[in-house]
């Protein structure tokens, strides 16, 4: 049986929301969104141990609004770097101090903090079949027009063949451990990326339209929206 764990990145500023406070810790159904987050994957059938990657600023404050909302889903809270890249390496380094010489028969998903609506349903799909295909990426397909190019020269691609990447991206845990070995480039936008570099290929699971990452104010009642949707 494989160990399953998820590394949850909360390392965000809250600039383009407007906010003090990281829009992770912002209130969504009177509870702040990564609560959400986390829970999702408490209910999953795969029930991965939950790795919480938060600045070192914040980890009194997640205290508090743990305490004070008794919030009592198991998680380990480990310290973000300067950048995704970097904190996403603390966490499967904390990983492998865990599993030491067991990364091969384990599994770790990378998700978004601020992707509250994900469904336990799709993260199980997300384990098994990375079960099968070792390295992969939750993806929907684009809804719009695409162009690439800059301002003066574009040129239209092929909608069918453009997906929009979402987490979590899912990966074999010594792959993802010897993938971020690497030094961080700038080319590298997400994780899988990162795996891609070392010639690993990527499979796309469909993932869904209401998965959005809390972005900008209006996101808080898109995602409210959304998670009625859920239950409704």
């Amino acid at each position: 049986m494989q160990n399953k764990y998820a590394i949850i990145v909360a390392g965000g500023s809250g600039s383009r929301m407007k906010s003090d406070l990281p829009k992770q810790f912002l209130l969504l159904e009177d509870r702040p969104v990564m609560m959400h987050t986390l829970e999702k994957f408490a209910n999953s059938k795969s029930k991965p141990q939950l790795i919480l990657v938060l600045h070192p600023d914040m980890f009194s404050v997640w205290e508090d609004l743990c305490r004070n909302h008794h919030f009592e889903i198991p998680h380990s809270v480990i310290a973000g770097g300067y950048t995704r890249f970097q904190s996403v390496r603390n966490g499967i380094d904390y990983i492998a101090k865990q599993q030491p010489g067991l990364l091969e028969n384990t599994l770790i998903a990378i998700h978004d903090a601020a992707r509250p609506v994900v469904t336990p349903t799709i993260i199980d799909s997300c384990y098994e079949q990375t079960t099968r295909f070792q390295a992969t990426v939750l993806a929907v397909r684009s809804t719009n027009s695409v162009r690439q190019g800059n301002v003066v020269e574009n040129k239209a691609v092929d909608r069918e063949n453009i997906w929009i990447v979402q987490t979590p991206q899912t990966f074999r845990g010594d792959l993802l451990h010897e993938a971020f070995l690497q030094e961080e480039l700038p080319s590298f936008t997400d994780d899988a990326s990162v795996v891609e570099k070392l010639g690993y290929n990527i499979h796309l699971i469909p993932g869904d339209y209401r998965n959005i990452k809390i972005t900008f104010p209006e996101d808080i009642a898109i995602a409210q929206f959304y998670l009625n949707s859920l239950t409704n």
